[in-house]
């Protein structure tokens, strides 16, 4: 058994309030939960308002299937949200 995990900190330009955040990431993690049937959630940086680190975690069998989706996901998110820029990803398989 693998657990596969993505960690996403990303910018988010000409955010003016934690509301206005919240209304940016919810969609995102909704998403990214439907598409990839992914576990999601913002992990930190919460009173952060032009910034977030959120995670996306999976399990599976085999740790190249965890691998290869855990990148389709991070692929997927650059090109759906050109707007929030990636400031640095990391993978890590349990």
């Amino acid at each position: 058994m693998v657990i596969g995990i993505l960690t996403l900190h990303i910018e988010i330009p000409g955010c003016r309030s934690l509301k206005e955040k919240r209304s940016q990431i919810k969609p995102v993690l909704t998403r990214l939960h439907r598409e990839f049937n992914l576990s999601t959630a913002e992990l930190d940086l919460q009173d952060h308002r032009s910034q977030a680190v959120i995670g996306a975690a999976l399990l599976t069998s085999d740790r190249n299937v965890a691998q290869a989706s855990l990148m389709n996901v991070l692929t997927y998110f650059e090109n759906h949200w050109p707007d929030l820029p990636v400031l640095q990803h990391q993978i890590e398989l349990i």
